[in-house]
């Protein structure tokens, strides 16, 4: 099993719709990767909606992907938390942080296409 990845204008959308094993985040990781690298993405978006269990490995190899897609230029924001997952979290003291977090997939592009307005607005600056 493996979870799609597609892309739209530019940002690539990760929707994750059953819960991960170690196994998984492992090919997630580098698919992701992988698509940076031949898709010349300027953002990513994890849809986590379906995800209804999040250990502290899973929460970490979350926050890993996102800091290996940062290194490589590229954004990412986190959107459909279930409000049970963000609430466990919380109460573990897990969280994601220095990640953008969105409501949905809808308010995930917008906030994709802020940063990457911001972005190409600093590389432009003298």
């Amino acid at each position: 099993m493996r979870v799609p990845i597609i892309s739209l204008y530019g940002t690539l959308i990760a929707s994750i719709q059953f819960d991960l094993s170690d196994e998984l985040l492992f090919r997630l990781k580098e698919d992701i990767g992988q698509k940076i690298d031949t898709a010349g993405a300027k953002g990513l978006i994890l849809d986590l909606s379906g995800i209804e269990v999040m250990d502290s490995y899973i929460t970490r190899g979350i926050s890993d992907l996102a800091q290996m897609a940062r290194l490589m230029g590229v954004e990412t924001v986190v959107c459909g938390l279930q409000p049970a997952v963000a609430g466990a979290l919380v109460d573990l003291g897990l969280g994601l942080r220095g990640i953008l977090t969105a409501l949905d997939l809808e308010l995930a592009l917008e906030l994709v296409q802020e940063q990457t307005k911001e972005r190409e607005l600093v590389w432009e600056s003298p």
